[in-house]
């Protein structure tokens, strides 16, 4: 049996050792397990404390993916194993992911995460956590869950709503598939670097003059990262969502959730990239974009943490409800692509049915993540 997450410790010039965490299912375009989780987590906390490491890099096996999501098929396992009902096997798996992204976003040592080939879904949770997030010129980024009757989750309530000129927003309901240059202009990534350059800037990570000053070390990684960029600067793509910044803006501008989708699907535009954007949205289920349009207004002024924790709500009565299953059936199992979604369009969403999702089924002492700040601060 091969392992599912590989580790190593490179050691570095100066005594210290950077620490390496690689996703090894690359038939899976290294999709993200329980498994996976279950070694990867405490590896970091390890890590974190563990002295001698100086920084982590996180990447994925092969040449196509990052990490192409999270462990679909195990879910709609869960899912029909409870036809209807609360799957402890939801609960599990969503607590274990989130408890992982958490971790990475309040890492105190620097954590590089390569970024390249397809990061969709829980590939982003993790890249969007990292201290340097690194994108190259195969980066295909996206939070495509509206196609499966999900929501944007993996703390798509915060980092969505980090984003210039309501692009989160519009990302959240059309699930756009986005590059290098996009991920660099809506925040997801900070460095642009050419694929063919990662093993030597590896090599060069173990030659730095690592400190245990933490603060030092990110600046250090950060400097190294910069001249890296500005190598690789010519293979940069075009950026879609500059290009069409005014015209998202434009159709995302409304107070409510009917007329920004009749915006969005109004909107004249022939490049083949904002059509694919409506043909997302307008394919995808209604009561997906219902739950991501609420779970961006609430999310605005929440923690991370409490971010996390309504996240883990409605993942599990997403487990429940229907939506979710019957659209990973229809996308990924027996590939019809015919979902009977529960709801036809956005006008006849009920206030009740979002109400029901948004109740936490936890009082706040019984949580599953109710620690999670106070386990994890950095």
């Amino acid at each position: 049996m091969t392992q599912v997450v590989t580790f190593q410790e490179l050691d570095c010039d100066n005594g210290k050792k950077i620490a390496v965490a690689t996703l090894n299912s690359p038939r899976s375009l290294n999709a993200l397990s329980g498994e996976m989780i279950d070694l990867l987590y405490p590896k970091l906390k390890q890590w974190q404390i563990q002295h001698d490491i100086a920084a982590v890099f996180l990447q994925g096996e092969g040449e196509k993916a990052f990490c192409a999501g999270g462990d679909i098929v195990h879910m709609y396992n869960e899912m029909k194993a409870h036809q209807g009902q609360y799957s402890p096997g939801i609960e599990e798996y969503f607590t274990k992911e989130y408890q992982l992204d958490y971790l990475i976003h309040t890492f105190s040592k620097p954590f590089v995460v390569w970024g390249n080939g397809i990061v969709m879904g829980g590939g982003l949770g993790m890249m969007v956590g990292g201290s340097h997030r690194v994108v190259t010129e195969n980066s295909r980024i996206a939070m495509p869950e509206i196609s499966i009757g999900l929501y944007p989750d993996v703390g798509g309530s915060y980092f969505l709503n980090k984003m210039p000129d309501n692009c989160g927003l519009f990302l959240g309901l059309t699930g756009a598939s986005i590059n290098a240059s996009d991920a660099k202009y809506c925040h997801l990534a900070d460095y642009f670097v050419a694929n063919d350059n990662k093993e030597s800037f590896i090599e060069q990570l173990t030659q730095l003059d690592w400190q245990d000053c933490e603060a030092s070390n990110h600046n250090k990684l950060s400097t190294l990262l910069l001249g890296f960029e500005q190598d690789s600067t010519k293979l940069l793509p075009e950026s879609k969502l500059n290009e069409h910044k005014e015209l998202i803006s434009q159709v995302t501008n409304f107070d409510n959730l009917k007329s920004i989708v009749d915006g969005i699907l109004a909107a004249e535009c022939e490049d083949k990239w904002f059509k694919r954007s409506q043909k997302s949205l307008k394919h995808g289920s209604a009561l997906s974009a219902s739950l991501a349009y609420q779970q961006l207004q609430l999310g605005k002024s929440l923690s991370l943490a409490d971010c996390f924790r309504m996240e883990l709500n409605l993942s599990v009565k997403s487990g429940q409800f229907g939506e979710f299953v019957e659209g990973v059936r229809a996308l990924l199992i027996d590939k019809d692509n015919s979902p009977k979604w529960h709801f036809d369009s956005i006008d006849i969403v009920d206030k009740k049915t979002i109400d029901w999702f948004f109740e936490s089924r936890w009082s706040l002492e019984q949580h599953p993540l109710a620690d999670l700040d106070l386990n994890h601060s950095s």
